[in-house]
This record gives C-alpha cells, sequence and structure tokens, in this order.
C-alpha cells in the first residue's frame, strides 16, 4: 500500500479502527498494539509495546504480544484484518480451553492455510518462538507445524463465517476497495 497500512483510511476512519473495534468487549482483561512506531498510536489511549526482538517479522511480534500479555494466551489479529470476527474469536478460545489441550495455539484455516495473523497463542509458544528467532526462521507456519496446534477448520466455523471474510487483509487498493464494499454491505 505504499504506506503504514494500520492508518489507510476505511470508510473514513484508519483501518485498525475497525480491527480494534472487532476485538472490543469480547471479556479480555487486556488490549494493547505491539509496534515500532508508538508515537503513531497514541491517540487510541491502548499500552504500546515495540518488538522485544527487533527485526524479526511478523512472528517477533507475536513473540512480543506474548512477552507483554499478563494472561495465559493472547489473541494476535493483524492490523489490516478489518473484518476479524468477534464470534469466530470466541470460537477459538473455546477450543483453547477443550479438554484435548492444551494447546500452544488455536488457529484458523481458510481455504487450508493457516491464518496465524488471526489466532490464539499460549504462553507455552513463547520458547519455541524465541528458538525460531534465533535460528532466523520467521515462517509462521512452519512454528505451528512444530508446536502442539490446535487447526480450526472452515466446516467448524462455516456458521459464523462460510465466505472467509474474516481473513480479507488488505494489501492493495483493490483489495481496500472489496473490504469497503463488504463492510458497506454490513
Amino acid at each position: 500500500m505504499g504506506t503504514d497500512k494500520a492508518f489507510v483510511p476505511l470508510l473514513g476512519r484508519p483501518m485498525i479502527e475497525h480491527v480494534l473495534a472487532r476485538v472490543a468487549n469480547l471479556g479480555q482483561a487486556e488490549t494493547f498494539i505491539v509496534t515500532n512506531t508508538p508515537d503513531h498510536y497514541r491517540s487510541f489511549g491502548l499500552p504500546l509495546y515495540t518488538d522485544v526482538i527487533p527485526g524479526a517479522g511478523s512472528l517477533g511480534g507475536i513473540y512480543s504480544a506474548l512477552s507483554h500479555a499478563q494472561t495465559p494466551h493472547a489473541l494476535v489479529i493483524a492490523c489490516d484484518l478489518p473484518l476479524a470476527s468477534s464470534a469466530l474469536i470466541c470460537l477459538l478460545l473455546a477450543h483453547a480451553a477443550d479438554s484435548n489441550g492444551p494447546y500452544d495455539a488455536v488457529v484458523p484455516r481458510f481455504e487450508g492455510t493457516p491464518q496465524g495473523l488471526h489466532a490464539l497463542y499460549a504462553q507455552s509458544a513463547r520458547d519455541a518462538i524465541a528458538r525460531f528467532i534465533a535460528e532466523k526462521r520467521y515462517r509462521i507456519w512452519e512454528l505451528l507445524q512444530e508446536v502442539r496446534t490446535r487447526y480450526v477448520d472452515e466446516p467448524e466455523y462455516a456458521h459464523i463465517d462460510p465466505d472467509g471474510r474474516t481473513f480479507r487483509n488488505v494489501n492493495t487498493p483493490e483489495d481496500l476497495a472489496a473490504v469497503e464494499q463488504l463492510l458497506r454491505e454490513e
């Protein structure tokens, strides 16, 4: 997009405001933003944290979220997912507590692809993430293959999001126009 996607205008508001609205009021103990440009985000009135291990990409952001979280799990949502689903988030939380756990990660898959930036991570994943970062292995999907991951597949969330709208991220002006249209339809 040529700029910080979090602040790309989407129906008159920065995209991140849409994401924050979707994750508000889920009963969470805390909400914070991991960013390496905290001055840009102060207006949101949330705690802001920079990467604990700079230069580690999205995996470093997940590690930072877990490092600062005061809870057993951290929900990670990318700033370019303005259609994030609170109902799907609640489903992920329910799976984190199911009797087959504990899990290091609870991750939805869409069309077979793990959606690691719309996922729930347990504190128990921190050591594995730190090891991956130390080894300069930054692919989230590789991490998910090595930790105890509970995948949530389309048949499990089809009643919530049959079309996978939740996972429409905004990387191009065309993506932005498509997401704007979907938000207007809501």
